[in-house]
């Protein structure tokens, strides 16, 4: 839990953390290697949203999901262990040394086979798509949550998730001190006036939203 962005005491987290399925011997070491080799190792979602994101890939039985923002890819592995073995899951990221370590990964998972990275911009990269997702999880820089929710929202069939990571920003949403707080609260506000999805903010690590599509 060293270092890890969350809205509960750090032992409250590490024991709602210890009623999850276990990490696999993979994603620990891969979470051992990104703690020892990224300057913001907190960015990664950690073993109980990375929970929560699986459970969700199967609930909805998805088949296709697209995230955005891949850091080093722990929660692309976790969700692809929730699809089926035809499933597929598109990550987004610009930042080449994380993705390095990412498709280290991918490629010693059983679950790599269902990843496909996308290194650009992931605006430019969601202009591409033609095929409509599942689940779109968002995760990646702040002031463009706004833009990759717009472009992405036409993009999920009804009934399905938009996710969307660090919606509390530690709790900086009461008192914005950047302007990655303020686009988060900006973001928040649109959400939330959206009528084209219903939506739950939760209080899980950082704050996470799911958005169902009417």
């Amino acid at each position: 839990m060293r270092g890890m962005l969350t809205m509960v005491p750090e032992a409250i987290e590490r024991y709602a953390a210890e009623q999850c399925p276990p990490e696999s011997p993979l994603l620990r070491e891969l979470v051992a290697e990104t703690y020892a080799t990224t300057a913001i190792p907190e960015m990664q979602v950690g073993q109980l949203e990375g929970s929560l994101l699986r459970m969700l890939v199967r609930m909805i039985g998805a088949r296709r999901v697209l995230e955005i923002g891949t850091f080093t890819g722990y929660s692309a592995l976790v969700m692809a262990e929730g699809l089926p073995e035809d499933g597929e899951l598109i990550t987004c990221d610009i930042d080449p040394e994380a993705t390095a370590i990412a498709k280290r990964y991918f490629d010693r998972s059983p679950y790599g086979k269902r990843i496909t990275l996308k290194l650009g911009p992931a605006l430019d990269t969601i202009n591409t798509l033609t095929c409509h997702f599942d689940l779109v999880f968002i995760d990646a820089d702040k002031v463009n949550y706004e833009k990759y929710w717009e472009r992405c929202v036409p993009k999920v069939r009804t009934g399905g998730l938009l996710v969307a990571d660090n919606t509390l920003r530690e709790g900086r949403v009461l008192d914005p001190q950047d302007a990655g707080d303020r686009a988060i609260v900006a973001f928040n506000a649109h959400v939330h006036r959206d009528p084209r999805v219903e939506a739950v903010l939760l209080t899980v690590r950082d704050g996470i939203t799911i958005a169902r599509r009417r």
